[in-house]
Order: structure tokens, then sequence, then C-alpha cells
């Protein structure tokens, strides 16, 4: 079986803030060669590398703004946070646990610390991710599933603490949590004392991996430092993640919908005439309301 070979390691880009609540770093799109074309269907990746927020006694975040067309993936690692949706959706997500929303054909939503987290402080690590939704499933009803870290498939690399958690598709016999439209794996991997993990998927998947904590190597010859995010080219199925030391990271993998994309903001359709309906529906109210 052919080896997948790095694409390229993209370096952290400055950290910016969404909101006041959330410090990230944008992989996608607009870091090199992470054109929202290229890692379809993944097409946004903020990262929130782990930072300290103060004690607040007003929660921190991001007020109420819509989305249409795509579905929102928030992974919690340290720090909790609360949001709210038009569509009912809602909660809290804790730290190891999955926000999955399903926007569709539009919803108001708004993210922030939730109330103790902010009154206390604390490290805060995060991902969010959008991932693209076929043009049949575009305006299907909103959803939302909340993913805890209970739910996941489990599938142990050794007996000493290395594992691979599923939150979405399956690795070897451990299945996800969450219900995609397409064929999507996100894997949440511990590796302890230079543990390593083998890796395969579809050829033509885009397939990349974030680096959490530690360092790694792929290959066994391709070392990736930590907040880093790696590549995959298409050159083969398998590939290998080994810790050098203790390490965390956050492996993604799917298959390219490979049609149109047309973005502006929250909005992610297929054609110019359908971002302009989406901003005419939004003005219009018809994405429900959330105060």
């Amino acid at each position: 079986m052919s080896r997948r070979q790095i694409e390229r390691i993209v370096t952290p880009p400055a950290p910016h803030y969404v909101g006041d609540g959330f410090r990230v770093h944008h992989f996608i799109p607009g870091a090199v060669g992470l054109s929202m074309q290229r890692m379809d269907p993944f097409i946004m990746m903020d990262y929130n590398a782990p930072f300290y927020f103060s004690p607040s006694k007003q929660p921190r975040g991001v007020g109420v703004h819509p989305h249409r067309g795509f579905e929102t993936v928030t992974l919690a690692y340290q720090g909790k946070v609360a949001h709210h949706d038009s569509s009912g959706g809602g909660g809290v997500i804790g730290e190891g646990d999955v926000q999955w929303m399903t926007a569709a054909s539009g919803v108001l939503h708004k993210e922030y610390h939730e109330e103790q987290f902010s009154a206390e402080g604390g490290m805060f690590q995060m991902v969010q991710l959008w991932v693209n939704l076929p043009s049949a499933d575009k305006m299907s009803p909103p959803k939302y599933q909340a993913l805890e870290k209970k739910q996941f498939g489990r599938y142990l690399l050794d007996d000493v603490g290395s594992v691979v958690e599923v939150v979405a598709g399956a690795y070897k016999d451990a299945k996800g949590a969450a219900s995609t439209f397409t064929p999507i794996h996100l894997l949440n991997v511990t590796l302890v004392d230079q543990a390593s993990a083998e890796f395969e998927f579809p050829a033509h998947y885009t397939t990349a991996v974030v680096v959490l904590e530690g360092n790694i190597r792929i290959n066994e010859n391709k070392d990736v430092p930590a907040n880093h995010f790696a590549l995959l080219d298409h050159s083969g199925e398998s590939f290998s993640v080994q810790g050098q030391g203790p390490a965390k990271v956050l492996v993604l993998s799917g298959e390219p919908i490979g049609e149109p994309i047309a973005a502006h903001g929250p909005f992610v359709m297929n054609t110019r005439e359908e971002l302009i309906q989406a901003f005419r529906d939004f003005e219009n109210g018809e994405f429900g309301y959330l105060a």
C-alpha cells in the first residue's frame, strides 16, 4: 500500500480575536495552500491554541450571527463554551466534548465562555471547523448534535494510555458518535511515550493533522511541532504519526464534495445568486430570532 506524503507543514498564522472570547490561528482558508477548494469538504478552521483568559464578570464570546449552507463543529480541549441558536439548539460544551451544529437553511447563533469558567478564568483551547454541505442538503432543516466525550468510540493503541477517540467516522473497529452528510473522519489521538498510530483513508480524501500538544513525526521522517498544521497529499492511502514524547493530535479526513463554492462571510453556497438570496433571507428575518 502506497504512503501519503506531506504536501505542506503550515506554521500557525498570527493570532487574532473572533469576538472577544476566541484567540485563534486561522488556518482555513487563507494559510498558504489551504484554500476552501483544496481543503474541501473542510472550508474553515480556526484554532484557539492554549491561552489563559483572566476572570471576567461578563462572559467573553461572539454575539448573534447567522450561518447558512454548512455545519460548524467545535471541539473543546480546555475551557467551557455555552451557545444557543435560533432553531432551539444550545448548551454547554465541556472539556473533551463536541458541538456539531448543522446550519443548513439558516440559523442565528451565539457562543460565549460558560459562566463559571468566565468567572474563574483558566486555560482555553478549542478548534472550530466548518464542514461544507452538498448542494442537495444546503437548504435542509437545521439540527444540532451535542456530543459528549463518553459517546466517542475508543481504540486503545497500547496499555499506557495511548488512544484514538472517534468523533466522526471510524478507526479500525471504533465508531464515531456524529452523523454526517458526507464521509468525514474526525479523530482525537493521544500518544504516550513516543507511541505511534497508523492511519488509512482513501487517496482522494482531503487529509490533515493538527498538533494540539507536543511534537510529532509523520511517516518516520517529517517532524511537526506543536500548534502546526500538516496537510497530506493524495499520493497514497496510509501514513503514520509518532509522538516525540507525549503528544495529542487531531486527524481529519473527508471525501471532497467537488461542487462550486461561493462563500461570503457566514454564508457558503454554490452560486453568487444563492449568496444574494441568503443575505435577503437574513435581512427579512427568515433565520428566526435569537436574543
